[in-house]
């Protein structure tokens, strides 16, 4: 009879454990695989497309092809933010038993219409109008001495004048540039070249080949 009992006694004990652990133990949260592809109204990929999970901080941005993936649970809201385009909300059913989804969401440009605005250089017709009757537009001397001057003259007075530091730079890089080139070969012949004829040319005349 004793050992009824305590057979009694250890059936209960291991059948309230066993409840009460069933109790306490909640059923193990699920988890999707959600891929998928953005796309604007001509059917082309958006890039950089923010998607966040509504009320957490969980999300990703998809790529240069338009391509993401998370991990949301049934039940979530996915929201898409794109600049130039209307956001939008997609709902993930709360009856969904698969692992892995894929979606294509199509996002539409937010076009906004601007009013015209005019500018003007004035802040009004009258002081515009008063600027344009008193403006000035008679040459200086130096603007006049050019305007007079040959295009001729011009070129014989900047041969007659000395270069600058930016000039006197600019050859001696040039000469520099040239010897590097013809570093370890014999130098080039200017027998052919149409430059060196004319400055030959143009120094026998001016009798700059004269022995001395």
């Amino acid at each position: 009879m004793k050992h009824l009992l305590y057979l009694f006694l250890t059936l209960c004990s291991v059948s309230l454990y066993a409840q009460t652990k069933t109790e306490k133990e909640p059923a193990p949260e699920r988890f999707l695989q959600i891929s998928g592809v953005v796309l604007d109204d001509s059917l082309q990929p958006l890039p950089f497309v923010s998607i966040m999970l509504k009320g957490t901080r969980h999300g990703t941005v998809s790529d240069y092809y338009g391509f993401f993936t998370l991990v949301a649970r049934p039940g979530d809201e996915m929201q898409f933010f794109s600049v130039n385009h209307k956001s939008k909300v997609y709902d993930l059913s709360d009856t969904l038993s698969g692992k892995h989804y894929s979606i294509i969401q199509i996002l539409t440009k937010d076009t906004i219409q601007l009013p015209d605005v005019t500018v003007y250089p004035w802040p009004s017709k009258e002081q515009f109008k008063r600027a344009i009757l008193n403006l000035d537009l008679s040459d200086s001397d130096i603007e006049r001495a050019y305007k007079n001057m040959d295009n001729e003259d011009v070129r014989e007075s900047i041969k007659g004048g000395s270069m600058d530091a930016a000039a006197n730079y600019r050859v001696k890089m040039q000469q520099q540039y040239t010897r590097l080139y013809q570093a370890g070969q014999y130098p080039s012949v200017s027998l052919l070249n149409p430059v060196a004829w004319a400055q030959f040319i143009d120094a026998w005349r001016k009798g700059k080949l004269k022995i001395k």
